[in-house]
């Protein structure tokens, strides 16, 4: 969480160097003022060597630490403090700068970077006291001191703790985005090997029958277990970044919910992004999809085979359910309804009818069915 944050430790230096050159254009503007003159130069320059030694220690994040910070802060408040063996007490009553002028800011902005926000409101506040101590006869003007060296602490402390948040969650997109291409390479390669083994050991087992269709048939399951788990996202990649805010729990993937259903007979095919729908209607079309694969398995047997695809057209969304069964005769769907088995038309058609969509079934004899549930997003 370092390194977002080194520009603001680089910012702080040119700030330290920058504060040195402003006192010493002070210190000559005021040199009236100074009852010891030449010990305002002595105090530039144990800043400017302070500032040198601070920046060389603060380069480094293995070196940053509470214990710098603190020396860093007692530092600038005896540079501070000793202004008042420095000027006239006339001076300091009128509201003349002290010798350190703004370098005395450095500490508390180091601090707000390190630690955050509350670390530098205390050392504001620790730095606002010692310059009470000097003009508390200049009371207005030590409140300003106090109040700008407050906000800067404050602001300074909150951007920090930001870029640490937004360090971190970028670190843990890189790592959501290496486990998800890791993922699909094994992937690619369980399916070109290990899935396509599996299915023909089902398909040659089903055909030779006997103890071969057994082995067939559990060569069949690991295929639709195996072909389940690589296609499962990796822990915290379910939620992606073109997510909808909402995205749970009003709303719900219908890729992830259909992925469900997949087994030894049923095929699910989807996008490659998720399926973004509301959590009623996600709910609603997978189970219309349900019913329609268990009129499979009732009406088929249990050697039938179902694929189910899904797509995504961004106004639209289909899914597709179809079978290799022996197929419907003309008219069968109508005499069903009229002998009251309301099965397709209350639990598929009624569905996705009340979800603002259509479906659409077609059948013939030896030529399976095709169930087509289509969802606009609108209605939805």
């Amino acid at each position: 969480m370092a390194g977002i944050r080194e520009p603001l430790w680089r910012a702080i230096a040119v700030f330290r160097f920058a504060s040195i050159g402003y006192a010493a254009i002070l210190v000559l503007m005021n040199r009236a003022d100074y009852s010891h003159f030449a010990w305002a130069w002595a105090v530039i320059a144990v800043m400017t060597v302070w500032t040198a030694a601070t920046t060389y220690i603060y380069a480094q994040p293995s070196r940053r630490s509470p214990l710098p910070l603190t020396v860093d802060l007692a530092v600038a408040a005896a540079l501070l403090l000793s202004t008042a063996a420095l000027q006239n007490p006339q001076s300091m009553r009128q509201g003349i700068s002290p010798v350190t002028a703004t370098w005395v800011a450095g500490p508390v902005l180091a601090w707000a970077v390190y630690s955050g926000r509350r670390a530098g409101i205390v050392s504001a506040l620790v730095l606002s006291a010692c310059d009470f101590t000097l003009r508390s006869d200049r009371l207005s003007v030590s409140v300003n001191g106090m109040v700008l060296m407050l906000l800067a602490g404050a602001i300074v402390g909150h951007l920090a703790r930001l870029s640490a948040e937004v360090e971190h969650e970028r670190q843990r997109a890189t790592e959501i985005e290496a486990a998800s291409r890791e993922r699909d390479r094994l992937a690619r390669d369980i399916h070109d090997s290990v899935l396509q083994v599996l299915a023909l050991v089902q398909r040659r087992g089903t055909e030779a029958g006997g103890e071969a269709a057994e082995l067939g048939r559990l060569a069949g399951q690991q295929e639709a277990a195996l072909r389940a788990l690589v296609g499962t996202a990796p822990p915290g990649a379910r939620r992606r970044a073109d997510a909808p805010p909402d995205a749970e729990p009003e709303r719900a993937d219908l890729r992830a919910l259909l992925a469900r259903e997949e087994s030894e007979g049923v095929t699910v095919s989807t996008p490659a992004e998720p399926v973004w729908l509301p959590r009623k209607a996600a709910d609603e079309l997978t189970s219309a999809v349900r019913a329609a694969l268990d009129n499979v398995r009732r009406h088929c047997g249990d050697q039938a085979r179902a694929w189910v695809l899904v797509e995504d057209e961004h106004q639209t969304v289909t899914v597709t359910v179809r079978d290799d069964g022996p197929g419907m005769p003309r008219g069968r769907l109508a005499e069903a309804a009229a002998a009251g088995r309301l099965g397709v038309s209350h639990s598929i058609r009624g569905r996705v009818r009340d979800l603002g969509g259509s479906a659409r079934i077609s059948s013939l004899p030896g030529e399976g069915t095709e169930v087509e549930l289509r969802l606009p997003r609108a209605g939805a």
